[in-house]
């Protein structure tokens, strides 16, 4: 597994509203939407290509387009939908499954409530969103699903991620088709699994506490 922490002034700046108590609903969902875009361009460096040729108004031009299949892109329920807009921002071509995984708050175990992914998903690269990896339990599972599909690569993007979620996912995941995109790997983990300074509950701040 890999990691890549983008250290990029608009990422920190973006990150640092979001983790701002004062940031309302509406701007927390905006900032999520813009950090994603952000993030979604350093996550699909890697992506497949094959060479085109194209004819401009005065010539013809090398160039490249993305090679198929089409990628997947897999929002954890519910937080997850959140980020959604800012990666179709650029693969509007992509095709969307979902996956929701709820976890216990005794035993931080996750469980799966909800599968929404293609059967066969060979030589696809994938997308997951999901924007805390505090424990690194959904995470890990997720990945588990795609990959016994077939998934040529899983690239999960994450607001945040938290040391030991981050051990948990490579520990499980050594290959290099597995990367983890992120914009901060914070302190630790509370003794309830919440990531430290973290942002709060994502899911909460981005539709309310439903």
């Amino acid at each position: 597994m890999r990691t890549l922490v983008i250290d990029h002034p608009l990422v920190t700046h973006k990150l640092t509203a979001l983790r701002d108590t004062e940031s309302d609903t509406a701007t927390f969902r905006s900032l999520t939407a813009e950090l994603v875009t952000l993030l979604a361009y350093e996550a699909t460096r890697e992506m497949r290509v094959q060479p085109v040729s194209v004819t401009t108004p005065v010539g013809m031009a090398s160039g490249v387009k993305l090679a198929g299949p089409v990628p997947l892109i897999v929002p954890v329920l519910r937080a997850g939908i959140g980020m959604l807009e800012g990666m179709t921002r650029l693969l509007p071509m992509a095709e969307v499954g979902f996956v929701g995984l709820r976890r216990d708050e005794e035993s931080l175990v996750a469980s799966t409530y909800a599968d929404r992914l293609p059967a066969d998903l060979t030589g696809r690269d994938t997308f997951v969103l999901d924007p805390m990896l505090a424990t690194g339990g959904t995470l890990a599972t997720v990945i588990s699903m795609l990959a016994n599909r077939g998934a040529a690569s899983v690239t999960a993007i994450c607001l945040l991620a938290a040391p030991e979620g981050l051990r948990h996912v490579e520990a499980a995941f050594a290959a290099d088709e597995v990367r983890v995109v992120t914009a901060s790997v914070d302190e630790r983990l509370n003794e309830k699994g919440y990531i430290v300074p973290g942002l709060g509950d994502a899911g909460d701040r981005l539709f309310g506490q439903i």
